[in-house]
């Protein structure tokens, strides 16, 4: 035998894993139980339809099972809950050669004509098996007559016929075909059943792939188990009989966890420049940013549900990775990664869609990233100021890589910039002295009240956090913050380098060039004896439990206590 005659055998005996691979019995579909034990059942109890609906994504096992069905009711050691698949009709019937068994593509054959003349065939007996079997595959293509052409033998089919309809769009059959039929819904195959279905075919067909590159190409197949053995025969082939994790990601196209992770990070600190430089990283390599924006999607779903306590073994993830995904939920709090999440899907259209795809993933990453952080109402009312367990989240740590949340930028408390003084730092004031006036202002008659009106008409927020801070003062060029124990929140809201230029602008317009400002942490405040009440604020006069931050939250503004205050 030549080379040639060589090669055109072994192309010709070669078979695709997605073929090879298909269900001969119910047993071998894959997550799908409920709909096995209902037809097994049916089977075994003679309980039989006149039609069965199977509805589903693609590549569920919805034409599998039909042919299964058909298989179970012909066999010769039926009908049976599992075929042989030995005997005459089990062999032809999984050959496509059975002329009992008609398999109907209604997307050529949707034709009221057709239709008509197919329903005149079914009303003799079958040639030779126990059934005749009509599989009418993608049926919602059907024309609206040919849907009634067929109702009337549907309904009341001849003893010997059972009609199996499959499709992916069972909105689009007739109420009047559904109500005729049992309907049975395929659901998603979850990704934790398809790379154990992977992972049988790889040990069968000698393929090296780790669990990793198993998972990269489950989660690629979006709960289709054809999609999944479809890229995985792809990607055997293109490694000779292995599969990387580098050239899983490669040809699947989906991202590292590692930059979810990182990108998260960066969303939950407020760090735009993070976000900029790894999305800019991105687009230099040729990344698809709507691909990218589904990935991070899913993933900070994942944070969600484990911020509220679900379990880790629960997430499509590796331990590691789950591990670091729920410190950092729970650093970020359910509340905000809710928010976080409700903002990123109004944005998804958009980037779905939009010409400038690369901006527009970019813009939804920033402008969640300078989202508040919430506080439960309740502590509010109880202590005038936000609360936190932890401290605030590091951006730029990845999942594996051991980042410590809440390492602390230049510029906070215990890291000040260059130019804040640090070692030399004034004491702070008493915290009654909050709003007093400045003394020994460089650049006129600057109070602390026309500082935070400053601030304020540059950015509500930042000056939201000041006035919760527990003092303000200015002496020798420098104005001191003093953040209160409980408060992690005004050293987040400082490490922003946009917060940062803005009270810069806000101390020079005030109190005159060369001003500079130093953050410092104040005193827990003792808890009232038994003959003292409990005070009511924490924060400024006339702001009693903190209704200022409240009407941040709720309402978007800050209404200072000292917005009309005159100058000292």
């Amino acid at each position: 035998m030549g080379r040639g005659a060589r090669v055109v055998s072994i192309l010709m005996a070669y078979q695709a894993l997605a073929r090879k691979w298909r269900p001969q019995d119910f047993s071998s579909l894959v997550g799908q139980d409920a709909v096995v034990r209902a037809l097994r059942n049916a089977l075994v109890e003679g309980r039989l339809a006149q039609a069965y609906l199977f509805a589903g994504i693609r590549g569920v096992g919805k034409t599998s099972a039909a042919r299964i069905l058909a298989k179970a009711l012909n066999c010769e050691r039926g009908p049976a809950a599992d075929p042989c698949n030995e005997c005459a009709p089990c062999r032809e019937i999984t050959a496509g050669a059975d002329l009992d068994v008609l398999e109907v593509d209604a997307a050529t054959y949707s034709k009221v004509e057709q239709v008509r003349e197919l329903t005149e065939s079914l009303r003799y007996g079958p040639a030779r098996d126990r059934y005749k079997v009509v599989v009418l595959d993608e049926v919602h293509r059907l024309s609206r007559q040919a849907f009634d052409a067929l109702l009337k033998i549907v309904e009341e089919p001849p003893p010997h016929l059972v009609f199996v309809f499959a499709t992916t769009e069972i909105e689009a059959v007739p109420a009047t075909v559904l109500s005729r039929c049992q309907e049975y819904s395929f659901r998603r195959v979850p990704a934790r059943a398809v790379v154990e279905h992977l992972r049988v075919i790889c040990r069968d067909e000698s393929i090296d792939a780790s669990d990793s590159a198993l998972h990269l190409v489950a989660r690629a197949g979006e709960g289709s188990v054809r999609d999944a053995v479809a890229l995985l025969d792809q990607l055997a082939t293109f490694g000779s009989g292995s599969v990387s994790d580098e050239e899983a990601r490669r040809l699947v196209g989906t991202f590292d966890l590692d930059l979810y992770h990182r990108l998260l990070g960066a969303v939950v600190a407020g760090d735009g420049r993070t976000i900029s430089d790894e999305l800019a990283e991105l687009e230099s390599l040729g990344a698809d940013p709507r691909q990218l924006y589904s990935g991070f999607l899913g993933y900070v779903r994942d944070a969600l549900h484990l911020a509220l306590g679900a379990d880790r073994a629960g997430r499509d993830l590796p331990a590691e990775a789950a591990r670091d995904l729920e410190q950092l939920g729970r650093s970020a709090g359910y509340e905000n990664l809710l928010r976080l999440l409700h903002g990123l899907l109004a944005s998804e259209n958009l980037v779905r869609r939009s010409e400038a795809s690369d901006l527009a993933l970019e813009i939804a990453l920033l402008r969640a990233a300078e989202l508040p952080r919430l506080t439960a109402v309740e502590h509010l009312l109880r202590t005038g100021s936000p609360a936190s367990d932890t401290p605030p989240v590091a951006a730029g740590g990845g999942a594996g890589r051991g980042s410590t949340p809440g390492a602390r930028r230049s510029g906070a408390a215990g890291n000040p910039e260059p130019g804040h003084p640090s070692a030399d730092r004034p004491p702070a004031k008493d915290p009654g002295a909050t709003h007093a006036p400045a003394a020994g202002a460089r650049g006129g008659e600057g109070t602390i009240p026309s500082f935070l009106r400053a601030v304020r008409r540059r950015r509500q927020m930042l000056a939201a956090h000041l006035n919760e801070a527990r003092g303000l003062s200015f002496a020798a060029g420098v104005l001191t913050i003093v953040r209160p124990p409980s408060d992690p929140w005004l050293t987040q809201a400082l490490q922003r380098s946009g917060n940062r230029r803005t009270l810069e602008d806000a101390l020079e317009e005030t109190f005159g060039p060369g001003v500079t400002w130093c953050l410092v942490d104040g005193e827990e405040t003792p808890a009232p004896t038994n003959d003292e009440p409990a005070a009511l604020s924490s924060g400024p006069a006339g702001d009693p439990a903190g209704v200022q931050s409240v009407l941040e939250i709720f309402e978007g503004t800050v209404r200072p206590a000292h917005e009309n205050e005159g100058s000292a």
